[in-house]
Order: structure tokens, then C-alpha cells, then sequence
């Protein structure tokens, strides 16, 4: 068996990598998009080390972009095998799919007038709407700890990761020359107490373990100083200043849980009597999924369901779909809260609200999760930031920007290496470090090797392995 790593290999983007098996089965595990990455971005998508119509299996660990984002694409490209995930990343990769279809379109339309005006040929989008629907029919939702036997010699189970809404770890059994090899790869881990998803849970023993390393060099702080944290932020902004919180959150998993948190205030009447606006079509339909899968979430939203008939939702939260109430919210001149995504400013609906707020000191940008070095919502962070390029034009930067990672869906160092513990490192034979910057990796892995981890690898774009 051979497993090749072509995305999220030293970077935090673009999760893919392909096991081959000894009968000539390929498996993708993941197969994301890469996003934040300047122009290199379409290159890098484009390109993919493989014949995607070769391609047997894509088994998704969840939904994010950045895990499931470039299926289309294979399917455009001739893959037409099955794409084995759990019920849950179905749903809401038929929605997010279809979303990036969209922003594939009106991105390419708006490159195109760029290049007829140099006098250049127009060029066909990545994918488009019809690829994702189309690309739908090849999805196969397992549910959680349930067995799913591909073949007689390949099975998967998944267990929780806490992760996301349906993120998973992909516990993948294979049959290779007459012996039984385990091997585990986590996805994306997210943290011991997730506000509203379902907690990780513990994963059988492996042979092999590909993990992520997203947050391998940071401890978040708790969630009771988070949630202070926000309260004083939207005070501070809304109360005292007068000003607009701007929030970029992926409308996946983080806006939920921003919501259920101002949900959880608003309750106990502690949110201040402001407008709250989630402004982002993706993100209403998200939450739609959300409340229809009770089942993976946590027991504090199974508590407050007793009370509160919606946890995602209250009387100051408004949900925008079209595109000029999005508008509208220029002239709202009253304190607001505003939620659109994306989480890394790169794109979306927020990048226009950044660019419209960023000069006026009484606003606030409020970054809650990572954001890769060349993203818009890394480089708003830089200490004495003074002027930012946003759309080609230039912003002076007035608006106070602050972070709060504990929002964050990944977990750090701790909780990571905590999550891992019910792995007998003695039985892992060779453990791969993923989705990490590579400076962060090489200090997880020395905290790895502290708990009894051995023949860590760190796996360049390409890189190939025997196993």
C-alpha cells in the first residue's frame, strides 16, 4: 500500500491524499480545495498529481471547503466513483458545493472582463453549479460507528471528532496481501467541549495515523473567557462606540456556534438591545441542517432545546439571503452585530462589509479562527496595520481588530495530543502530520514524542510513501 500527500502537506489548506492499495484501489482522503492562496490558488487546484477518473473511493473525514471543495472539479475531470461520508457532510456538502459552484462562476465572469480587456482568451471556471448537483449523486451518507464494507477488502468506520457538524475520523480497514492493516486519519480535531457539536470520541487502534496540526504550537483559553471575551467586545463596540462588530465566520460550524453563544446571552437578557444580522445565504441554510441533526450535537444544546424551541435563532437575529438587504447594511447607521462569511476574509459577502467599516475608529473586526499568512484576515492582524489593499483599492485602518481563538473549531496542542491518548503509540508503526504550517508542525510533533509518539513524518506536497 502507497499513500501519496498532495494537499494540506506543510500548509493548512487543500486536504488531499491519496492511498493506493496493493490491488491498485485508490482512495482520496479528502479532496479540498485550497483557498488564501494568492494567485497561486487556481494552479494549485488545477493541478492535481492524478488521473481523476482513476480514483475508486473519495472518503470525506467533513464538509469544509477546504476538505470537500474540489469534487466537482474530479467530477468535471471523469471521477465517477462513490463518495462515502456520514449523513450529516452529505447534507451539508449539497449546499456548500453548490455555494462554491456559484463563487466559481461569478469569480470566473469577473476574471474574464479582466482578460478581454488585456486583450487575453476567457477561460472556463473550475466547476460550476451544474458540476456540484450533478456531482451529489455519487454521495453516500454512513452513519457514525457503523461499519461500512466497501468491498471484502476495504471498510470504514467513523467515529467523532467534535470537529464540525459530521466531521469525522476515517477509520479505514484494509485486507492487503492476506492481513488486516488500520489505518487512521482524523481530519480536522476539534476541542473536548464543543459549544453545540457532538464531543470527540475515542478511535480504534491503528497501524498508520495521518493527523492534523492545525493549532500544534497555541492552548486556546477556556470558553468562559471566550464568551466574556465577546461580551465585553460587543459592549465595548456597540455600547460605548456606537460602532458595527464585524465578524468574518465560516457559515459552516462557527457561525452556529457564534449564534448559539449570543443566543445563550440574549437569554439570560445579558446581550445588549442591538440588531444581530448573520448575512449570508449558506449560513441560513446551514443552520436549517443543523436543527434537523439533533443527534450531532452536545447535551448543553439538548438542555437549552428543553426551554428554547430554537437555539439558533432569537428576537434581534435577523438572517439575510438576498443580496440588497447585504447592501442595506452600508446605511444602517444604529449599532449592529454583523456575521458573513468568509472565516479568512478572502471572500464573500464580508470582505465587502471590511471594506465599507475598516476606516471608521467606532467599528470593530473581529477575527475567530485561523486564517492562512496571505489571507485577508491574517494580514488585517498585522501589529501597526495603518492601510490595507481590499478589492484594488486602498482602506485606511481605523476599526479596532481583535481575535479570539477559543472560537476556534480546531483544538490546540493540548487537547489534540488528549484526543490521540487512546492510541497505543507502541502499536502505530508511522505517524503523518498534516494541515500545518510547517514551523507549527515541527514543534508538534516534539510535543507528540513527549506522550510516547515515534517515526513522525512531516510529508512535502507530493511526497510518497510505502507503507
Amino acid at each position: 500500500m502507497k499513500i501519496k500527500f498532495i494537499g494540506a502537506a506543510r500548509q493548512v489548506t487543500g486536504s488531499k491524499h491519496l492511498v493506493t492499495t496493493n490491488e491498485g484501489k485508490k482512495i482520496l482522503l479528502d479532496c479540498g480545495m485550497f483557498q488564501g492562496k494568492g494567485l497561486e490558488t487556481d494552479s494549485l487546484n488545477r493541478n492535481l498529481m492524478f488521473d481523476p477518473a482513476t480514483i475508486d473511493y473519495i472518503i470525506l473525514s467533513h464538509a469544509h471547503i477546504d476538505h470537500s471543495g474540489l469534487i466537482p472539479f474530479l467530477y468535471r475531470e471523469g471521477f465517477r466513483g462513490s463518495v462515502i461520508c456520514t449523513n450529516a457532510t452529505r447534507d451539508l456538502c449539497s449546499i456548500m458545493l453548490a455555494d462554491s459552484g456559484h463563487i466559481q462562476e461569478l469569480d470566473n465572469k469577473w476574471f474574464n472582463k479582466k482578460r478581454i480587456k488585456q486583450g487575453l482568451s476567457p477561460v472556463q471556471p473550475i466547476y460550476t453549479q451544474e458540476d456540484t448537483e450533478k456531482c451529489m449523486e455519487l454521495f453516500i451518507g454512513v452513519a457514525f460507528d457503523r461499519r461500512f464494507y466497501i468491498n471484502d477488502k476495504i471498510n470504514v468506520k467513523f467515529t467523532h471528532t467534535g470537529h464540525m457538524l459530521g466531521g469525522a475520523v476515517v477509520n479505514l480497514e484494509l485486507l492487503e496481501d492476506g492481513k488486516k492493516v488500520h489505518l487512521a486519519y482524523t481530519g480536522d480535531i476539534g476541542r473536548p467541549h464543543n459549544r453545540i457539536i457532538h464531543p470527540p470520541t475515542a478511535f480504534p487502534q491503528c497501524d498508520y495515523l495521518i493527523t492534523e496540526s492545525t493549532y500544534g504550537d497555541r492552548l486556546h483559553s477556556t470558553d468562559k473567557e471566550s464568551e466574556e471575551d465577546l461580551l465585553r467586545i460587543v459592549e465595548q463596540t456597540c455600547v460605548t462606540k456606537g460602532g458595527k462588530l464585524i465578524i468574518p465566520s465560516f457559515s459552516i460550524g462557527r457561525t452556529q456556534e457564534i449564534v448559539f453563544v449570543l443566543n445563550n446571552l440574549y437569554n439570560k437578557r445579558l446581550l445588549p438591545k442591538i440588531d444581530v444580522f448573520v448575512d449570508s445565504p449558506l449560513s441560513v441554510n446551514a443552520t436549517d441542517i443543523f436543527r434537523l441533526h439533533v443527534d450531532g450535537m452536545n447535551d448543553d444544546v439538548k438542555k437549552v432545546l428543553k426551554f428554547d424551541p430554537d437555539p439558533f435563532g432569537f428576537n434581534s437575529l435577523h438572517y439575510i439571503k438576498n443580496v440588497d438587504e447585504s447592501k442595506a447594511l452600508n446605511a444602517y447607521e444604529k449599532p449592529c452585530i454583523i456575521i458573513s462569511s468568509s472565516g479568512m476574509a478572502e471572500a464573500g459577502r464580508v470582505k465587502h462589509h471590511i471594506a465599507n467599516n475598516i476606516s471608521n475608529w467606532r467599528n470593530t473586526i473581529l477575527m475567530v479562527g485561523y486564517c492562512t499568512p496571505s489571507s485577508l484576515g491574517a494580514r488585517i492582524q498585522e501589529p501597526g496595520l495603518r492601510f490595507i489593499s481590499i478589492f484594488g483599492d486602498m482602506h485606511e485602518v481605523n476599526a479596532s481588530i481583535e481575535k479570539i481563538e477559543a472560537f476556534s473549531g480546531h483544538g490546540d496542542y493540548n487537547e489534540m495530543k488528549s484526543f490521540l491518548s487512546c492510541q497505543d503509540t507502541k502499536e502505530i508503526k508511522k505517524t503523518f502530520l498534516v494541515h500545518g504550517d510547517y514551523e507549527v508542525q515541527q514543534k508538534y510533533m516534539e510535543e507528540l514524542k513527549t506522550v510516547g509518539f515515534h517515526d513522525i513524518e512531516i510529508p512535502e506536497a507530493g511526497q510518497e510513501f510505502e507503507l
